[in-house]
């Protein structure tokens, strides 16, 4: 009997914790570290895997995603014997995606070559800013210089490139942010995930902008003339929205991320990662330990999950829906049903799509671009009512 992960997939995500700097805007579970034992690290990552393996046998692996903190830090030979385990205690897809993330210094891009080997075949960049000023404000370590040096390495590298850029940001205007986003695209990209700068709390951002000392950023009508921009001139260039921040061409979408989205199953291996499994006919949430040390002691004793949550249906109908309707493509409302046991109030779709929220094509419900812009409110009122 098909279970419900199958229709969105199965991939592993490993997070490795470890940043040169930490970024003022960054609420990713990242520590800055000079002493890190790379042979440790390797064999925590092998012994997870091995783990998880043991509850997952014969599934097969469609995506592997090394996030962080900043992964192109870590060993090439690290992350080498990590994709070479993956290939023997699971059967992989023939188009197996395997992304690294990458920061553009110099020093990262000198190894591209040995992930590529390894097996890595999509680097994603965090670029973020193509403008030197931005870049140190955004506390970045890298210039302009060196990201695009950096990625026109990687381009003659890898089979694919993605790279971030992040917008409103203090005093960016909407010109600013349409020309650097035409000089982004200029760059024979055909991923870009382009994020709405976000001030989270407990960052170095967070602190400043509780205390009015964050001057200079956009009023929610510009954030939204922005939004509508990136709308407007990626869909001209060929790269329209398939989820709310992420652009592509056609088949260059993030393989791995579309998991999520599409609300498959996926081992989150490392400090502090998420996953959702499904064993036994039922879905559990896991989290594993975020302090690195702590993760590390807690591998030893065959004990990484911090917790395993069973999850009930309803917990997984909002999931699905949460990260469903993100995508372009939106969500099949049949399998809602079947997770939540009962359909979405008809009323309440008849009164979303007749101010233009969301938009009904057969049995699929998607939201519109006015509905991104609130998006969080679209859900509430589908789940509420």
């Amino acid at each position: 009997m098909t279970e419900d992960w199958q229709q969105g997939g199965f991939g592993i995500y490993i997070h490795w914790p470890f940043c040169e700097a930490k970024c003022p805007y960054c609420d990713f579970n990242s520590h800055v570290s000079r002493n890190i034992d790379q042979g440790a690290w390797k064999i925590a990552y092998l012994s997870e895997l091995n783990r998880y393996a043991a509850e997952t046998k014969g599934r097969t692996v469609t995506s592997v995603f090394f996030g962080g903190g900043t992964p192109s830090l870590m060993d090439p030979e690290t992350v080498a014997a990590v994709i070479a385990e993956i290939r023997k205690l699971w059967p992989t897809a023939n188009d197996l995606e395997i992304t690294l993330e990458a920061n553009p210094g110099s020093v990262e891009a000198g190894r591209f070559v040995a992930y590529r080997d390894g097996g890595v075949s999509r680097i994603s960049m965090g670029i973020q800013a193509l403008n030197d000023a931005d870049l140190k404000r955004l506390g970045r370590i890298h210039t302009v210089t060196e990201a695009l040096t950096a990625f026109d390495i990687a381009r003659n590298t890898f089979e694919r490139v993605s790279f971030d850029l992040i917008y409103a940001r203090q005093n960016q205007s909407l010109k600013d942010w349409q020309a650097e986003l035409k000089t982004a695209l200029s760059l024979s990209i055909d991923h870009l995930s382009l994020y709405q700068l976000t001030i989270e709390a407990g960052t170095a951002f967070g602190d400043r902008y509780a205390i009015g000392k964050l001057r200079g950023l956009p009023d929610e009508d510009l954030g939204a003339d922005m939004f509508d921009a990136t709308q407007d001139i990626c869909g001209a260039a060929g790269m329209p929205a398939y989820e709310v921040s992420n652009h592509a061409s056609d088949s260059a979408q993030s393989r791995h991320n579309l998991i999520y989205w599409r609300y498959g199953d996926y081992l989150g291996i490392g400090p502090g990662a998420h996953g959702r499994l499904t064993t036994n006919g039922k879905r559990s949430a896991t989290i594993c330990y975020s302090n690195p040390k702590r993760w590390l002691d807690a591998v030893a004793s065959k004990n990484a999950e911090q917790s395993r949550e069973q999850l009930s249906r309803d917990d997984e109908a909002t999931e699905f829906m949460l990260m469903g309707l993100r995508l372009r493509e939106g969500i099949d409302v049949n399998r809602y049903t079947a997770l939540a046991k009962k359909p979405l109030n008809p009323n309440t779709i008849e009164h979303l799509a007749s101010i233009g929220m969301i938009a009904m094509q057969k049995d699929r419900l998607l939201v519109t671009n006015q509905g991104f812009k609130v998006l969080n409110s679209v859900i509430s009122e589908l789940l509420t009512t």
